[in-house]
């Protein structure tokens, strides 16, 4: 099967939207001192990079998700096993087979949980012929 010949239920432009909002809570660090009341300005506003409980980071990428259809939703969990090398793009129906009938886990939680999942839709887009230069942004971090 060719790279092209495999037909997503998800936009390109979509799943780098979702690759680029899990990239950025990936690169998330548990707080340092949650409760110092420090001042942005003093601190260079390093907690925004720090994880809290109502992170928005996290809400954009869990909502991004919710807000997809089933098949998209199916076809994003297929793009990380394929790009995690549980699958080859070869056994692309069979993984978004499999993606289908093991869904018991809401699919954000389920992605916004698995460590590098944004390092594996990427490999996972690669595969299939679809690289960051699509992506509207364009954005490389």
């Amino acid at each position: 099967m060719a790279k092209r010949d495999i037909e997503l239920r998800i936009s390109p432009d979509t799943a780098f939207f979702i690759l680029e909002k899990a990239r950025e809570f990936d690169e998330k660090t548990a707080p340092t001192n949650p409760g110092d009341g420090s001042n942005p300005a003093d601190d260079r506003n390093v907690d925004v990079l720090e994880s809290f409980r109502d992170d928005p980071t996290c809400e954009e990428l869990v909502s991004a998700i919710r807000a997809l259809n089933d098949d998209a939703q199916v076809d994003l969990v297929a793009l990380m096993w394929l790009g995690r090398g549980d699958f080859s793009p070869d056994e692309w129906d069979d993984c978004r087979q499999l993606a289908r009938e093991r869904r018991a886990t809401p699919t954000a939680h389920y992605l916004a949980g698995t460590p590098l999942v944004s390092d594996y839709l990427e490999e996972g887009l690669a595969l299939l012929g679809h690289t960051m230069d699509e992506s509207p942004t364009g954005r490389r971090f």
